[in-house]
């Protein structure tokens, strides 16, 4: 006589939780609705992204600074996507469009190739070039070349690149006078170690070397930059050495002598 009341009560439990499970899935979708809603018509023009941007080459067509190659053989550009800049960003933009690029002298050039190449090894000089011109800005120059500030940031990369690299070497992977250079600068031991590029194992060399022997005045390889200023041929790199002179230009440019021992010293 008992178990059917018990079994009326438990009808009526599963009945009242299927309307609840009912009511939580309108629930669910009519809230999943709403904010759809809200997503794609209401907050869609702060989640919209422009397009990849892209830098123009010199020749005018779309592509980027990464190795600022502009052959075919260029690798794939390392582009990022951005948000929609403000109209004042926009006004600045097109300024700087009608701009003239910065003019930089030889030593200016040189400082420009020479930290282009030394920060990564990638960063190649492109063929397409004319060695015998000075070279696009653009090219070797991670900066709006047309902004305002473009001087000064010009001013501080000359800076940084003979600070960083007090001592630079431009050799050949097989050659004698190259050899006896890496020489005389091992025995110096110095801090920071000089910068060297084997210059004829690089894919632009037939380019790299004309173009530093136009900023340099040298006529050959093995080239040495110390400060940025070349110090002439193989036989004037003897004499600087023998007469002690070179270890004097080597320190006023900023490397030291004996680094390593020096800092265990301290």
């Amino acid at each position: 006589m008992s178990t059917l009341p018990i079994t009326s009560i438990l009808h009526s439990l599963q009945h009242q939780r299927k309307s609840l499970n009912h009511r939580a899935t309108s629930l669910a979708l009519i809230s999943l609705i709403v904010v759809s809603f809200y997503i794609f018509f209401v907050a869609r023009p702060s989640l919209d992204l422009a397009p990849i941007a892209l830098r123009t080459d010199a020749l005018g067509h779309a592509g980027t600074h990464g190795s600022h190659q502009q052959d075919r053989d260029d690798p794939p550009p390392s582009s990022r996507l951005f948000r929609l800049p403000s109209n004042s960003q926009r006004k600045t933009v097109v300024t700087n469009v009608n701009r003239p690029q910065i003019e930089l002298d030889e030593s200016q050039e040189l400082a420009a190739v020479a930290a282009f190449i030394a920060a990564l090894p990638q960063n190649m000089i492109p063929r397409s070039i004319d060695p015998a011109k000075p070279i696009d800005p653009q090219l070797v120059l991670d900066f709006d070349t047309r902004s305002p500030r473009a001087a000064d940031e010009l001013t501080q990369i000359v800076q940084d690149v003979w600070s960083r690299y007090p001592v630079m070497l431009f050799t050949k992977a097989h050659n004698a006078h190259s050899r006896e250079i890496r020489r005389i600068i091992a025995v110096m031991d110095l801090q920071p170690p000089p910068m060297t590029f084997e210059v004829d194992q690089r894919e632009d060399s037939e380019v790299l070397i004309p173009l530093l022997h136009r900023l340099t005045s040298s006529t050959d390889l093995p080239l040495m930059l110390i400060g940025g200023k070349s110090v002439g041929s193989i036989a004037a790199i003897r004499e600087l050495n023998e007469s002690g002179e070179l270890h004097r230009l080597i320190t006023n440019a900023g490397a030291v002598l004996d680094g390593r021992k020096k800092k265990k010293v301290h």
